[in-house]
């Protein structure tokens, strides 16, 4: 499973936040500490405020934290997002062969454990790992 730029910047700005959910953090400072455009950082933390992670608060002192629940949010969560849902992308030249179809079962396999692994890891538990 390839993520996309958004979607990591998903996971590392939840991360991040969560770590002391009492901070703000500003765009423009999460998006130095990971060295990313601000605008483009923008637009993940908007999606992730639609979605009830965090909240985004205005002003001299504002930026944005972390108010979803670590315990209960997952990193597929986070990951559903910013990904297509299975089978919402274009087939790809070669799946409607012989070759194509086995490989395309592996291939399938290997998204479903790595979506199960996702479901199974909560911000909570990944910050507890050490971060």
């Amino acid at each position: 499973m390839k993520l996309q730029t958004a979607t990591r910047l998903g996971l590392y700005a939840v991360l991040e936040l969560a770590r002391t959910p009492d901070r703000t953090l500003s765009a423009a400072e999460l998006a130095t500490r990971f060295d990313v455009s601000a605008h483009h950082l923008a637009k993940v933390l908007r999606t992730l405020a639609d979605a009830k992670m965090v909240a985004g608060e205005r002003g001299a002192t504002g930026g944005y934290r972390f108010i979803a629940n670590p315990r209960r949010t997952t990193l597929m969560d986070i990951v559903a997002l910013f990904e297509p849902a299975p089978g919402a992308r274009a087939p790809e030249p070669g799946e409607a062969t012989d070759i194509g179809r086995a490989l395309g079962r592996i291939l399938v396999e290997i998204d479903e454990i790595a979506e199960a692994t996702l479901r199974s890891v909560s911000v909570d538990t990944l910050l507890k790992r050490g971060l």
